[in-house]
């Protein structure tokens, strides 16, 4: 199967999925109890029936819920999400887009310390299987994996920030002269303010990442002709790395491609616990405030990470597996 017909197929297949997606969280979202005018109404003793209404109508919450996902629907087509519910009534892709690139940056900081340190940690421990790099690894990668992540968060905070006050913990850059820094102070601000976040971000990750890799690479190595490579003479570092790692990163394509978006979900606790102004800050205010239209905006982005990362992965196993595309591999 030709190359482009493959990778046409798996973008058509992308729209159903997105619709899916919208459909269920819209219909989901509200049936959730109360009303976004419901902390406006129910303490206000001067609200009457008619106000209330008057207010359900201004949101658009008059309509049946199929009339107001289409509405919603319409919009997104022409790029439009919406506005607000807030007492602001902000676009939403404007309060989005001012705290995207922040979330992003602390997400792809934290993806590159999951890869760089994941990776050699994995390799190694299934090079030396069994051995006392492999059990230890092993129990700190579970421990890591089983804390919750606001735990950690708050035993960072109060042993770095407070007990030994190395490191700031909230917000983005100090408050106090930071306008009066040169660039190269406000980049090493940044940096101190960002180390918590990401670590935080990444360690979950890190730690499900590095097992993956372990688990891959002893697949691998079991293999026939890694034995064959030994036999011929090759040095075990190009066997291990050239031949081994290679064809063990194959499998890992899905779970990086699929990892993005988990990482911008989770980006809820650490942003709320370090006060930083991203998307999962945004995110859970809306959930607070029954802010439907940025709920939704925020549902819409991470689906399109979502989709966009499971497509980068089956492209990804595409090109290293010529099978796929030609209806041999997952394709089918």
């Amino acid at each position: 199967m030709d190359l482009m017909i493959w990778l046409a197929k798996r973008l058509a297949a992308l729209v159903p999925t997105f619709l899916g997606i919208t459909i269920i969280s819209f219909f989901v979202m509200h049936l959730a109890p109360g009303e976004p005018m419901s902390i406006q109404a129910d303490f206000n003793p001067k609200m009457t029936p008619e106000m209330r209404e008057r207010l359900r109508a201004q949101y658009g919450l008059d309509k049946p819920v199929y009339i107001q996902y289409y509405q919603w629907l319409k919009g997104l087509v022409h790029l439009d999400m919406g506005k607000s519910f807030s007492p602001d009534r902000r676009p939403v892709w404007d309060k989005i887009k001012e705290r995207l690139p922040v979330t992003l940056l602390i997400n792809l900081l934290s993806l590159l310390l999951i890869v760089a340190v994941a990776i050699p940690i994995g390799v190694k421990a299934a090079v030396r299987e069994n051995s006392l790099f492999d059990q230890v690894s092993t129990v700190l990668v579970f421990l890591a994996y089983a804390a919750p992540a606001f735990w950690v968060a708050l035993l960072l905070m109060l042993l770095f920030g407070i007990k030994w006050n190395l490191l700031p913990i909230s917000g983005l850059h100090s408050l106090m002269g930071y306008e009066q820094m040169g660039l190269f102070e406000k980049a090493v601000d940044w940096s101190k303010h960002l180390i918590l976040p990401v670590f935080v971000s990444a360690i979950g990750g890190l730690a499900g990442f590095s097992r993956y890799t372990r688990s891959s690479m002893l697949e691998v190595l079991r293999q026939d002709y890694i034995t064959t490579a030994r036999a011929k003479g090759l040095p075990e570092g190009q066997v291990i790395y050239r031949h081994a790692l290679r064809n063990a990163l194959l499998p890992l394509i899905t779970i990086m491609g699929l990892s993005i978006p988990g990482l911008i979900g989770g980006s809820v606790i650490f942003e709320s616990i370090f006060a930083i102004p991203g998307v999962g800050q945004l995110m859970w205010s809306a959930v607070m405030a029954r802010d439907y239209p940025v709920l939704m905006g925020n549902l819409v982005l991470v689906s399109i990470l979502t989709l966009l990362g499971n497509l980068l992965a089956d492209i990804g196993y595409a090109l290293a597996d010529p099978r796929i595309r030609t209806g041999g591999g997952r394709d089918g």
